[in-house]
């Protein structure tokens, strides 16, 4: 379909090309007609791709900076610290991938076979996809509108090759509640997605806006796992007596949860040393195993097996 406009109905809408927004698009015409309503043939066959994986993750948040590259790259660790766990990492944050920079393979290149794209091992058990990969250059950036990076998403559920046994899949996904997570809310629709991981940080300035994100997995029927609160607290090497950084105006992400009524997972220590191994793209949890934040994410991966 051609450019969207601004207040689009949307095709699944009852008032699709009859809007006063929909007067001059081109598709108004096929979006009265119904037949841009029609489910998108790809949602089965995603499913189809997808069945075989145990456990699949999206870590979201409506608040930008909260941490969700830095969770995800955790997350995908510590269940691949588990030698007989197979793991992947998606990212699908289009216009600001870092994945590759934090996991260490940046500059990998992704090959395509027959089976699909190839993503790339930063492990023996654990793999990585991002856009990243696509790219020239890790400085390029990436000016898309939202039908071809709608176009992009469909490509890596549908055409990544994660092999026959894939145990856990973390999906990465941008802040806020735009074309990126509608296009994943609609491709995994179908594909019995275990849910969204919700990563907030204490403050009422990203509170606010995880609300607007749980209301998002409400009205798109993805269920939500759990809250997670990251940059909460520093734990002190010496006395190993925890300190709040960050103000809980109105309880962060505990209170959060209870609001709600949904799992409180845990807050996720400070440690400065993970700054410097993201910058550097090496594994802060085999060079730190003794960091609280390392317990914590491992305790983490396995409550949520």
């Amino acid at each position: 379909m051609s450019e969207i406009p601004e207040h689009c109905p949307g095709t699944q809408s009852e008032k699709a090309g009859k809007e006063s927004a929909c007067q001059g698009c081109p598709n108004q015409t096929l979006c009265a007609s119904g037949a841009a309503s029609i489910p998108d043939p790809a949602i089965s066959v995603i499913a189809g791709r997808l069945s075989e994986i145990k456990r699949k993750y999206l870590v979201l948040s409506g608040k930008g900076g909260v941490g969700k590259s830095t969770v995800s790259s955790l997350l995908s660790r510590s269940f691949a610290a588990n030698p007989e766990a197979n793991v992947a990492l998606l990212d699908v944050d289009i216009c600001g991938p870092s994945i590759p920079r934090i996991m260490g393979c940046e500059g990998e290149e992704v090959h395509q076979s027959g089976s699909g794209w190839s993503p790339v091992y930063v492990e023996d058990n654990l793999c990585v996809m991002s856009v990243g990969f696509l790219l020239d250059s890790p400085r390029a950036a990436v000016i898309w509108r939202g039908p071809r990076k709608n176009g992009l998403i469909k490509q890596f559920f549908m055409e990544v090759d994660w092999g026959n046994n894939l145990d856990v899949l973390i999906i990465d996904t941008p802040p806020g509640t735009s074309d990126e997570h509608l296009s994943i809310a609609t491709y995994l629709s179908k594909s019995e997605i275990d849910g969204a991981i919700i990563v907030t940080t204490p403050q009422d300035v990203s509170i606010l806006d995880v609300r607007k994100e749980i209301d998002f997995c409400k009205k798109t029927n993805i269920p939500i796992v759990g809250i997670l609160e990251n940059m909460s607290l520093f734990i002190c090497p010496k006395c190993k007596s925890g300190f709040d950084l960050f103000p809980k105006t109105s309880g962060g992400g505990e209170g959060l949860a209870t609001e709600y009524d949904l799992e409180f997972l845990g807050r996720i220590p400070i440690d400065p040393n993970l700054a410097s191994c993201c910058d550097e793209g090496t594994n802060f949890m085999t060079s730190f195993p003794d960091s609280p934040t390392t317990k914590f994410m491992l305790e983490l991966a396995k409550k949520l097996k």
